[in-house]
């Protein structure tokens, strides 16, 4: 029998919502290994909706359930319904709307809050000792509620210009997280607290390397399951 995974969406496009290159790459992997997945969005406003053509704002509303659907084709249930007694593992896709509508990282740093329901989301799967994936931003959300866990977003300084946002690894070091530099085709693994971290699009890579790396979380995720 596959086992049973959560997926917490944050909007549907890089610069508001999830990414969607990682949300599939995340749910062709899970497919892959068997799983049964079930799909959850914050029913929230986000924080702000970009025009992604232009790269601006646009002066316009957008609720994060509403658009993470589009990624789940319609799928998909409000976070607050989500019970980690139903499933095996949880994982979270990267984006700009992790960093904005799960949290507020984009604004505030490390000095962050996160949203009440992705807090005791990720709260009761480490408290049930059941694996949690992050890849892309999105392990800065583990760097807050957990502190001492271990983590990647990559690399800790700009290697070649690949790592343009490698001063995250330090605000997660500063949050008492211990950062472990990974290249975008690895993940790591914190044992002690089932925690599994790839980089994703914080390192500039082909989109194939994005998707290994991905694989490698989403492998050990379900071996911890």
């Amino acid at each position: 029998m596959g086992k049973r995974v959560a997926v917490v969406l944050a909007g549907c496009g890089v610069l508001d919502g999830s990414e969607i290159h990682e949300a599939s790459a995340a749910l062709v992997h899970l497919s892959r290994g068997g799983a049964e997945v079930k799909i959850f969005a914050p029913n929230i406003e986000q924080r702000d909706v970009v025009n992604h053509l232009k790269g601006s704002p646009a002066e316009e509303k957008r609720n994060v359930l509403v658009e993470s659907a589009r990624l789940a084709r319609g799928k998909i249930q409000d976070l607050a319904e989500l019970k980690a007694g139903e499933f095996d593992a949880v994982i979270f896709p990267g984006g700009f709307g992790v960093a904005k509508n799960l949290c507020s990282w984009a604004v505030d740093g490390k000095n962050c809050t996160v949203n009440e329901h992705v807090h005791s989301t990720l709260q009761a799967f480490h408290s049930a000792k059941k694996p949690i994936g992050l890849c892309c931003i999105s392990p800065v959300l583990a760097a807050k509620v957990f502190p001492g866990c271990e983590v990647t977003v990559g690399q800790d300084k700009n290697v070649d210009g690949r790592f343009p946002d490698a001063e995250t690894a330090s605000a997660i070091a500063e949050l008492g997280c211990k950062h472990v530099c990974k290249n975008v085709n690895e993940s790591h693994v914190d044992k002690a607290n089932k925690i599994v971290t790839t980089c994703a699009f914080m390192c500039k890579a082909p989109l194939h390397e994005i998707f290994d790396g991905i694989g490698t979380m989403v492998q050990e995720v379900l071996k911890l399951a």
